[in-house]
């Protein structure tokens, strides 16, 4: 049970991405009643828009959103490092690392903005929400070993100056979880989680995986990193992933994740479909259940409900040839349906797997 300012939350838990303030095609009305206890926001987004100044205005984000149950940002670490690759029309990278902090440019306006450990904590403070992260260093795998040495390196610095920063700080806090980097390199992982341990969060995050390398590659490092990770605090797998990467790091003892595949997917018209039961949980395969695509022919006269047993009278009454017509005509209603559907799928496959673990199935 993680404990926080707006509730406590069962883990393991999944986490709809409202990366800019909003889960895609959604309401947070609607995915609180399919079953969200907690949303993940994007601290790189919101202070490029609205800026956090407005958000602060509003209240909060939780009031800006209308939505009054535990928040998580992201740092925006990701976000900043994936624009490392993008060159300027004079050649010039628009990702500038320094010792303390990161220079970049917005991709909105062209903007200049100059990110600092301080500056990103202090910005998740303004935003009132209940679980802030550290800014960390975010390498593409395959990364070059150097790469990976500093991105180590400067992720326990900051780090530091996060902590630092947070001793400081008066007035209402939220818990700060910490981002072991590191990539596939076993040593370099084990030294990014020893330098973190030494400072103390109330979380740690397994950051720099899903970027790139294969489940199997993943599945390496979560089998060493995770049995030294502190058992007393939340263990987070961020960016991850589909329902099966879900259930294997669960068997190797993850307890959060966030990921935008749920609502990406729906939007292609591909739905996730029967969520495996607690005893099947166990098995190899068949851990997602089976995946269906709406835009193929054979569902223009498939009547049925798009989910008979959903939570949401919409998706108890609109057939599947409904669905199917909706994104033939490019009616956005179907994205939104589509979305829905896959989101409660998570919800549930997530509530089977604490069922699971608590029958020993897990």
């Amino acid at each position: 049970m993680l404990k926080t300012a707006h509730g406590s939350i069962k883990t393991p838990f999944f986490m709809p991405c409202a990366t800019q303030g909003a889960v895609k095609h959604v309401s947070t009305k609607e995915v609180g009643k399919i079953g969200a206890e907690i949303l993940l926001a994007n601290t790189y987004h919101l202070m490029l828009r609205p800026g956090e100044k407005i958000i602060k205005q509003a209240g909060g984000l939780h009031d800006f959103m209308n939505w009054q149950k535990p928040i998580l940002t992201d740092s925006g670490g990701f976000q900043i490092f994936s624009l490392s690759g993008n060159k300027s029309k004079s050649g010039k990278s628009l990702v500038k690392l320094e010792k303390d902090g990161v220079k970049f440019k917005s991709y909105i306006d062209g903007k200049e903005y100059y990110l600092t450990p301080e500056k990103a904590l202090k910005i998740q403070i303004d935003l009132g929400v209940d679980i802030a992260v550290c800014l960390d260093v975010c390498p593409a795998l395959p990364a070059k070993k150097e790469d990976l040495k500093k991105a180590v390196e400067l992720t326990s610095y900051w780090a530091k100056k996060t902590k630092n920063f947070y001793n400081k700080t008066k007035g209402k806090k939220p818990l700060v979880f910490c981002v072991i980097q590191g990539g596939l390199d076993k040593k370099l992982r084990m030294k990014s989680l020893k330098d973190l341990i030494k400072i103390g969060w109330d979380g740690y995050n397994i950051g720099g995986l899903s970027v790139g390398e294969s489940s199997a590659d993943m599945y390496k490092v979560l089998d060493y990193l995770v049995p030294e990770m502190p058992e007393n605090k939340p263990r987070y797998l961020m960016g991850v992933g589909y329902p099966e990467n879900i259930v294997e790091a669960v068997k190797r003892g993850v307890d959060m994740f966030d990921c935008v595949i749920p609502t990406r997917e729906g939007r292609h018209g591909r739905l996730f479909t029967s969520p495996p039961s607690p005893p099947l949980l166990s098995k190899e395969r068949g851990l997602g259940g089976e995946v269906i695509n709406i835009n193929r022919a054979k569902f223009e006269k498939d009547f049925s409900p798009i989910n008979p047993d959903s939570k949401l009278p919409e998706l108890r009454g609109y057939s599947k040839a409904y669905l199917h017509y909706l994104f033939k005509i490019n009616e956005p209603l179907g994205r939104r349906l589509a979305s829905l559907h896959n989101l409660e799928f998570y919800f549930k496959l997530m509530n089977n797997i604490r069922i699971g673990i608590g029958d020993g199935c897990l």
